[in-house]
């Protein structure tokens, strides 16, 4: 199994590209945790801010790819994708993980989330929204958030991703591929 997870694009064509091509272009799946196509009124737009060029990357994309819906996310942009933009969360079971996929928006705290996560008996948890990386454990449950290879918040600005394979978790700087975070699950 690897699974491929990112969140917080925000119509960066080129950040999902540099992604894929160094992460993904093998995984079985590809989970993105929201904010895929509008950069948001308090985010800056960079050279490669083209959400018709991200559209298309993500509907010929040789993976399937499984959204939430962000804060970010309208109506109109999930329109343009040809995968469904699920909300308020996504759930997949992949080899018998459950796995729940929310942009974070609505469940901001750590109490909020571990709650969904036992209410609905997540393995393993991922969440986008803040643009910074969290990979820890607590109680039964794997807490992801994979940053964004995009609008990184992270104080040394490092764009990132994740992947999930070989019972590993492993968050990436997209632009060295260095592993910056693991966590065994």
């Amino acid at each position: 199994m690897k699974i491929g997870v990112i969140s917080d694009t925000h119509g960066h064509e080129m950040a999902w590209q540099k992604s894929f091509d160094a992460f993904f272009p093998d995984a079985d799946l590809i989970l993105h945790a929201g904010d895929v196509l509008y950069h948001g009124p308090r985010n800056p737009m960079k050279a490669d801010y083209n959400p018709a060029g991200l559209v298309q990357r993500i509907n010929s994309c040789p993976v399937p790819v499984v959204i939430a819906r962000g804060n970010c996310d309208s109506e109109v942009d999930a329109s343009c994708l040809e995968t469904p933009v699920q909300a308020p969360y996504a759930y997949v079971v992949w080899e018998g993980k459950r796995i729940v996929v929310t942009h974070g928006h609505t469940v901001m705290s750590d109490a909020e989330k571990d709650a969904m996560a036992k209410h609905l008996r997540a393995d393993i948890f991922i969440s986008g929204h803040i643009h910074t990386n969290v990979l820890e454990k607590r109680g039964d449950t794997v807490f992801l958030n994979p940053g964004s290879p995009a609008l990184s918040k992270r104080e040394d600005g490092k764009a990132t991703c994740a992947v999930i394979e070989d019972h590993e978790i492993r968050i990436y700087d997209i632009d060295t591929k260095e592993v910056l975070m693991h966590l065994p699950i």
